[in-house]
């Protein structure tokens, strides 16, 4: 649906990018909305044992992860806009359906899409806590070090603007299916964004899973990342961390599970 959704409205960016922003406004709000009352309205003490940060955060703090990510959702769709409407002018290799490229192409193009965006986010997540330039826009995000699901996409203009841009990149350098696209970016990073701010912790999977990051690495990383201290910037592969050695030391590890092993 999305694929074609710039030719409905004439090839009109104005009208593409406002209709992409609505519908991130619904999405986000809908499911972040229905994870906090259940996870933070709803308390009871067996949610809370399962709560990464004991404290719940005040709400003021909530008040502005709110407002911050609604401001920032036109920066957010922009790329995406952009790419449909130069897309419709031929300009990129986006195409729609399975195409000339036939179902093999489809089902490799996933995996091309997942750990590209997936490496691009971990590297540019990382740019914003070793370049000075970076984390002065990047540590407002900061602000949320007991984070909820609506700090998901809390940032500044530029960060939402850059996170975006494998959007506009991949179908610009290879042919890709735009709806796959769209889906990818939209599951892999924003719906398990929230997730990531969730706040919580389930025993599957746990913080010490081998591929995957968890909620409590994300936590981990809004309670303790700093400056030049750039702990778990990746978002769904643990691989990038472990290659760049900015994985938190297991011995110091403070998630639910392993502070009941130690009987804390």
């Amino acid at each position: 649906m999305l694929c074609e959704i710039s030719s409905w409205f004439g090839n009109n960016f104005f009208l593409t990018w406002m209709i992409l922003s609505l519908i991130a406004v619904v999405v986000l709000i809908v499911f972040s909305t229905v994870i906090f009352y259940h996870y933070y309205v709803k308390i009871t003490f067996e949610k809370w044992l399962q709560k990464s940060n004991p404290k719940y955060p005040p709400a003021v703090g909530v008040r502005t992860e709110i407002i911050l990510m609604l401001k920032g959702l036109l920066s957010a769709t922009f790329c995406p806009a952009l790419t449909l409407y130069l897309m419709g002018r031929q300009k990129l290799h986006g195409y729609c359906g399975v195409g000339e490229y036939g179902w093999g192409y489809l089902v490799t193009s996933f995996f091309i899409i997942w750990l590209s965006t997936d490496f691009f986010e971990f590297f540019y997540h990382r740019m914003g806590h070793t370049i000075d330039t970076c984390w002065n826009i990047h540590k407002s995000h900061h602000q949320f070090f007991n984070p909820t699901p609506f700090a998901v996409i809390a940032d500044e203009y530029l960060d939402q603007f850059v996170r975006a841009l494998p959007l506009l990149i991949l179908p610009a350098l290879i042919p890709v299916n735009m709806d796959l696209l769209f889906f990818q970016f939209a599951t892999f990073f924003y719906g398990y964004g929230i997730y990531l701010h969730w706040g919580h912790e389930f025993s599957y999977p746990d913080a010490h899973h081998p591929i995957i990051n968890t909620s409590f690495q994300h936590y981990l990383h809004h309670a303790i990342s700093i400056k030049n201290q750039p702990y778990h910037t990746g978002f769904y592969f643990k691989i990038w961390d472990q290659l760049f050695g900015s994985v938190y030391p297991r011995e110091k590890c403070f998630c639910i599970k392993c502070q009941k092993e130690k009987g804390q």
